[in-house]
């Protein structure tokens, strides 16, 4: 099964040629060219990971990411930057990015990270799904 992903990138010939190119790898993949339409697109499908530019006009890379993670922390962001730095990759750790790649990306360790993502939001969403059946066995004495 595919990896179905959410590219996010203010640069449409970066979406265009990634796109491309992560489709040619046999993963699905749709754009957004920014961080409000990418939270649009959350609200109605869902996504193995989201693989987002870190510095976009209007809502960066932080707080997009820091607003998703509120919305659905199950979801597993890839950050891509130009201008990595210590301290960004460190706010963006402690925030829940599941890693934070420098551009150009290596589209082979890309997709790695991509695959790992899908592998780690399937652990979290059973570790949900189990909680959920906990709970409601306790609410009826189970």
């Amino acid at each position: 099964m595919s990896e179905k992903v959410l590219l996010v990138d203010d640069e449409k010939e970066f979406l265009d040629i990634m796109s491309e190119r992560m489709q040619e790898r046999g993963m699905t993949v749709k754009t957004a060219d920014s961080a409000d339409q990418a939270m649009a697109m959350l609200e109605k499908e869902s996504f193995d990971a989201i693989v987002m530019d870190f510095k976009m006009p209007g809502m960066d890379g932080i707080q997009a990411l820091k607003n998703i993670k509120t919305k659905k922390p199950e979801l597993q962001i890839i950050l891509l930057t130009g201008y990595a730095t210590v301290e960004k990759t460190v706010e963006a750790m402690k925030i829940g990015a599941t890693d934070l790649l420098e551009k150009p990306a290596d589209l082979e360790k890309l997709a790695a990270k991509i695959k790992q993502a899908k592998a780690e939001k399937m652990l979290v969403v059973e570790k949900q799904t189990e909680d959920k059946i906990k709970d409601i066995l306790k609410r009826f004495g189970g």
